[in-house]
């Protein structure tokens, strides 16, 4: 059993669902010290973080992400315990094995190598790490990143270990993620009996015109990092159940994921605009998980994309695709954030899995990162 693989197991086995950290990062903090990092353990809230470091002299390189995972859902649908960190046929199964213990038992054993070739390296290293990235996301690295920015400390390059491989390790990178703006629409109207239309203001009746133009509307085009915006409604509720009742208000949630061609302050007013055009009384909630970002090609990128040809013999392909990550937190302050991380195909679902080859290739890539970004042999 590799160093990696066995990391991997120790950390599947802890029931670290959101905020629960279920002692992982104490496993983590502890291998670390050991090679000379100085551990900040930032509790906040119900959330476990904190915050290593080696090194006092810059650059600084963070590995980021999260010990906490998704629930499991009926285990009984499960081949083997979720929490049991099964290996069958070459696969290492169990919750979070993609999504991202994996990712961080990668993290651990590429440092201790580095650490034990390089150890009077360049620079500085760092982990960043929460248990609320899976959950609603505000005790975690955001706070973290709070605390830094107030004492002028600085990422200069973050390596985020989620999930972004497809067909095998390394051959999609996240250099950047588009943003995320959420609604809760209430749309008023007045409850009747539906044999008295005429008595009553059906505001299901009142906001499909609306609807129809929202999902009609073309937000933006996109652009060569990015891909359109998109606007999807995830949910629409109206009525008391009853058949002979009109409703007196519908609640519609919807999102956008959208690139750096929009801001969210247009969608909002676009948003608000077709609403107002179509004479609706509405009341409206926006939240915003974060901005799109993007790392262009640079330092962080050069030696990421050489570290992936060098271990796995071929080219990577950059990708702004998919969800938010906690990178959205860290890119604000000027840093380079890039994501990097096993097969995403089974990430949240039943019978989550990873290739135990494809571990030991990742933990092999990080070490390559450190090489080319923090020695003589910098890229």
């Amino acid at each position: 059993m590799s160093a990696t693989l066995e990391l991997a197991k120790d950390l599947i086995s802890r029931r670290s669902v959101t905020p629960d950290d279920a002692g992982c990062q104490a496993l983590m903090c502890l291998r670390l010290k050991a090679i000379g990092f100085e551990i900040e353990e930032l509790p906040f809230g119900e959330v476990s973080n904190f915050w290593a470091r080696r090194g006092t002299s810059g650059p600084v390189f963070a590995f980021a992400g999260h010990t906490d995972v998704v629930p499991t859902g009926p285990e009984s649908n499960w081949q083997s315990p979720p929490f049991q960190s099964t290996v069958k046929d070459g696969m290492l199964y169990g919750r979070g094995a993609a999504d991202m213990k994996g990712s961080l038992a990668a993290m651990v054993t590429a440092c201790e190598r580095f650490v034990a070739t390089h150890p009077n390296h360049q620079g500085s290293i760092a982990f960043l790490i929460t248990s609320d990235e899976e959950g609603p996301a505000v005790d975690g690295t955001v706070k973290v990143v709070e605390h830094l920015e107030a004492r002028g400390e600085k990422i200069d390059m973050c390596l985020v270990g989620e999930p972004t491989s497809t067909d095998k390790v390394g051959d999609v990178i996240k250099n950047g993620r588009r943003g995320s703006l959420g609604c809760v629409l209430i749309v008023h109207g007045q409850q009747g009996h539906v044999a008295y239309p005429h008595l009553a203001d059906n505001p299901v009746h009142r906001f499909a015109p609306a609807m129809a133009e929202l999902t009609g509307e073309i937000w933006d085009n996109g652009n060569e990092f990015f891909p359109k915006t998109t606007f999807q409604i995830s949910n629409i509720h109206a009525g008391t159940g009853a058949t002979n009742v009109i409703p007196g208000d519908l609640e519609v949630t919807f999102n956008f994921r959208f690139s750096t061609e929009v801001t969210e302050q247009q969608l909002r007013e676009r948003t608000e605009a077709i609403l107002n055009k179509h004479g609706l009384k509405y009341t409206i909630n926006w939240s915003l998980s974060g901005h799109p970002f993007l790392t262009a090609k640079g330092a962080l990128v050069d030696a990421m994309q050489a570290a992936i040809k060098s271990v796995c013999g071929y080219e990577t392909e950059l990708s702004t695709s998919g969800g938010t990550s906690d990178g959205r937190f860290i890119a604000p302050t000027g840093s380079q954030v890039v994501e990097l991380g096993p097969l995403n195909a089974t990430i949240h679902k039943v019978n989550e899995c990873v290739r135990v080859e494809e571990l030991d290739s990742l933990s092999a890539i990080y070490e390559q990162i450190l090489v080319n970004l923090l020695t003589d042999k910098s890229c």
